[in-house]
């Protein structure tokens, strides 16, 4: 399923979305820089949200690394909104979202936490 955003989006502040990122092949891992300004790092909790079991019997039978699901797949987050720490709540309200990391000091990779 594909969900447009698009909605949603408007209703935020321009001031309020640092960064969006459609999270396709290479995953969290790879999309996420994309969007990262230089020196930050973004620090995904994967214990956050609930994986598809998809990608659980895909890890399990492919006997694929728990990392490179990461890498390869979006493992059930499609698109991930760069907000401030300050409004970060309220847009995962707005999107029926949740929040899944934060972003800190680093050298612009993204970081799981498992």
């Amino acid at each position: 399923t594909h969900r447009n955003y698009q909605p949603v989006l408007q209703k935020l502040a321009p001031r309020s979305l640092h960064g969006l990122a459609h999270i396709t092949g290479g995953g969290l891992v790879d999309n996420l820089p994309r969007v990262l300004p230089k020196g930050c790092d973004a620090v995904i909790d994967t214990k956050s949200w609930r994986v598809p079991p998809i990608f659980e019997l895909i890890a399990s039978h492919g006997r694929v690394d728990r990392g490179e699901m990461y890498q390869v797949f979006n493992m059930g987050i499609g698109m991930v909104a760069i907000v401030p720490a300050a409004t970060a709540r309220e847009v995962a309200r707005q999107l029926k979202g949740q929040i899944i990391g934060r972003i800190e000091a680093g050298r612009c990779v993204t970081r799981l936490i498992f």
